[in-house]
């Protein structure tokens, strides 16, 4: 593509090519995205979820109600199982795109009719936090506007092939997409099965260790590695094992707790009850959390 006239007609071929399979989310409280990877099958993002329920809409207008096969929380990926009515799957990209590759990012936003724009990949291998504050790395950066509603939507190449779903807006005209690649092929197949990955969540609300430290002197408090607790919420599995605000934990299940992610990742891996070690004040304590 070399002139304006080219990247009308890509845009235009693209529309066509792919808008069939481009469908829109809306729940109770979310509007987003989607697109069709099989018969009866819809990849979008987990954010885009608001009940057991969802409105698929596609490019001719009809709705239907979707139900949530498998849901990946903290990937921001969730299949649901809906009557596609003959619109077919999108095929896969082969090779990831590289920095100045063009891509196309298609989105319905909650429904409101197809959207193609043009952009090219400005970064790859970057990462953002999920929903629930897990990292998800590997993430293609690209700059094809969005409006609100579209994360969940394509981003393809010249020829309609998938190379990401968008999922999270950087600002200044810059997006980022899960990348279609193996990993995702197989949490695809994983979440069509209905085997969702287990959700384990203390119920709390924390703040980083760099916040923990400064607020730790602030009231006299010998500095310490861990994440503070900032909230917990009712009847969670942390107030039933007695957390409070101001609490530090500084270990998980014999894991030391560093930051954000050394908690998510001593949580997913825990099975049953977990002990967690925590600081109140000076002193030390261990409580058992059961899930």
């Amino acid at each position: 593509m070399t002139t304006i006239s080219d990247v009308q007609e890509a845009v235009s071929q693209v529309a066509g090519s792919v808008g069939r399979q481009v469908v829109g989310i809306s729940g109770r409280r979310s509007a987003g995205s989607g697109v069709v990877i099989a018969k009866g099958r819809v990849l979008t993002n987990a954010h885009n979820l608001s009940g057991e329920e969802v409105t698929v809409t596609f490019p001719d207008g009809r709705t239907a109600v979707a139900k949530p096969l498998g849901v990946d929380t903290d990937g921001d990926v969730a299949v649901l199982e809906v009557d596609t009515n003959g619109a077919p799957a999108i095929d896969w990209g082969k090779d990831a795109p590289s920095v100045g590759a063009p891509v196309f990012a298609l989105a319905n936003p909650g429904g409101r009719g197809l959207r193609v724009t043009f952009g090219l990949v400005s970064g790859t291998e970057r990462t953002f936090r999920g929903p629930r504050g897990r990292k998800i790395g590997e993430s293609i950066e690209h700059t094809a506007p969005l409006l609100p509603g579209s994360s969940g939507g394509p981003i393809v190449d010249e020829s309609g092939r998938l190379l990401g779903i968008n999922t999270h807006r950087l600002g200044e005209g810059f997006y980022l997409a899960i990348p279609a690649d193996e990993a995702l092929k197989q949490r695809i197949d994983t979440l069509a099965r209905g085997e969702s990955p287990k959700q384990v969540r203390l119920g709390i609300a924390i703040l980083p260790p760099h916040i923990a430290k400064r607020l730790r002197r602030s009231v006299g408090l010998p500095e310490a590695e861990g994440v503070l607790v900032r909230g917990v919420e009712d009847d969670s599995p942390g107030a039933r094992a007695g957390l409070v605000q101001g609490d530090l934990i500084t270990a998980v299940g014999g894991q030391a707790i560093g930051g954000v992610d050394d908690l998510m990742s001593a949580l997913q891996s825990a099975s049953g009850d977990i002990e967690l070690k925590i600081l109140r004040g000076t002193e030390e304590r261990t409580v058992k959390v059961s899930f």
